[in-house]
């Protein structure tokens, strides 16, 4: 019996059954997806994984595979025939190695993310990948998703943080690319097939990943615009001025701003800005203070700015990024939303945000446009918060979806941003992104993952 080999592989207590006890790990974060699972095994080595895997292949059983369980698609949910095995990442939780001089360091798939951030401080380096879910989230779940999250404009998405990878391919087989070089051109770079592709060609169980120098003294800085469309000349005149020094830069709607003091009160913040829209600023200024607040008065002078507040301690910093971060979360308490991670070229963010609210205003009057997200990057998380009815009405909801995602495409945008595929995007990844590039990918999985094992069902 299946379970029974899988038990001999990991142990008896890294294989469990009982589905109520795994409630937890068969729901998606935002409760939009449910699963059954076979059994829930919690491998302790790349070996053991490998173990796992190959009987699996052999009995044709699929496997999914599950970090922190903070994804939004349904990407690391089983499905609902209870014959799929839930591979659970979580006991890969080792550094293996930390390299100061080289600005690297190996990390195993199941390390949580903000555990990796205080290592790499630790040794006096930086690790910049950063997101909301990162008290929970795990590296390897963060790398095939290719994470974004807010310090994509100065230093890129999970993909740039990756010297080298080992994974663990359908056959059991195992890469391991746990190379820290920064030059390499003999062939393939194999590593880049498996970001982002959401455990669907091979499993990540380790990872060498980028470090950088301390940024040193950065300040948080919450200005209000005249409107939206500000943001883009306010970004491109504080890079001119403060060069490579602006490791954040987000939108924020005034309503996003609103939920969040209305529901979360350790969040709210403890000052009142006036405006529709905001922006929050987090920039390195080496110890030059003077720098930041002239570049502020810069853009005051333009228009491109109406006040600014800059935090005075990290206490007050640290009040301005948990009202960013809790923005999803205090939108639950406003009912049912439909949620889109898009992104549009930088240049066009203004004529998206008119023609959707213009398009949405006259095909649902009332949908609620709850806005923030990453303007260096393009990356906008345009959600609604909706009627019940409207919620329940698939057909509209997909129409509204739709609304949104074919002016995103017709902008040269992204219907998915940061978030992944998973199973809510599927649909969507065919009509938006069929023909040759769709039979490519497919291509991929049939050469990677024949018996269609792992993950199956996401994606593609």
């Amino acid at each position: 019996m299946l379970v029974d080999e899988l038990r001999a592989i990991v142990g008896p207590g890294a294989c469990r059954t009982d589905e109520r006890e795994l409630e937890p790990n068969l729901t998606e974060w935002r409760n939009m997806f449910h699963g059954r699972t076979l059994a829930m095994v919690s491998p302790a080595s790349t070996q053991e994984v490998s173990d796992v895997v190959q009987v699996c292949s052999a009995a044709g059983v699929g496997i999914v595979p599950q970090g922190g369980n903070t994804g939004l698609c349904g990407g690391a949910i089983p499905d609902d025939s209870g014959e799929q095995v839930l591979l659970s990442l979580a006991k890969l939780d080792r550094i293996r190695a930390i390299d100061a001089d080289d600005f690297s360091m190996v990390a195993e798939a199941g390390c949580v993310l903000a555990n990796l951030q205080q290592a790499a401080v630790d040794v006096g380096r930086y690790f910049p990948l950063s997101l909301s879910a990162e008290g929970s989230s795990q590296i390897g779940g963060n790398l095939s998703t290719n994470a974004g999250g807010i310090n994509v404009i100065r230093y890129g998405t999970a993909r740039q943080q990756v010297l080298g990878l080992e994974v663990v391919l359908a056959d059991g087989s195992i890469i391991n690319g746990l190379r820290s070089l920064r030059k390499d051109t003999a062939g393939y770079d194999l590593k880049q097939l498996f970001i982002g592709s959401e455990g669907t060609l091979g499993i990540i169980t380790a990872a060498c990943l980028r470090l950088y120098p301390d940024p040193g003294e950065t300040a948080t800085v919450l200005a209000t615009l005249p409107d939206a469309g500000s943001a883009v000349p306010l970004l491109g005149e504080m890079r001119r001025i403060l060069a490579d020094r602006i490791e954040a830069f987000e939108l924020i709607s005034k309503r996003a701003v609103d939920y969040v003091g209305r529901h979360i009160s350790a969040a709210a913040l403890p000052f009142d800005l006036a405006g529709d829209w905001y922006v929050l600023i987090e920039a390195a200024h080496g110890g030059d203070s003077e720098l930041l607040a002239n570049a502020l008065q810069d853009c005051a002078a333009k228009n491109l700015i109406c006040d600014a507040i800059v935090a005075k301690s990290i206490a007050e910093a640290d009040t301005i990024w948990r009202m960013r971060h809790a923005i999803s979360e205090a939108q639950k308490f406003e009912g049912p939303s439909l949620k889109h991670d898009i992104s549009v070229p930088v240049v066009r963010m203004q004529e998206f945000l008119l023609r959707c609210e213009d398009s949405l205003r006259q095909q649902e009057p009332d949908a609620r446009p709850v806005i923030f997200g990453h303007v260096g990057d393009g990356n906008l998380h345009y959600n609604l918060s909706v009627p019940v009815e409207l919620a329940a009405d698939s057909k509209r909801a997909s129409c509204v979806t739709t609304t949104i995602y074919d002016l995103v495409a017709e902008l040269g945008g992204s219907f998915s941003g940061e978030h992944g595929i998973g199973v809510l995007k599927k649909g969507y990844l065919e009509r938006y992104r069929g023909g040759a590039e769709l039979e490519l990918m497919r291509r991929l999985k049939r050469a990677l993952d024949p018996e269609q094992i792992l993950n199956p069902g996401k994606v593609i």
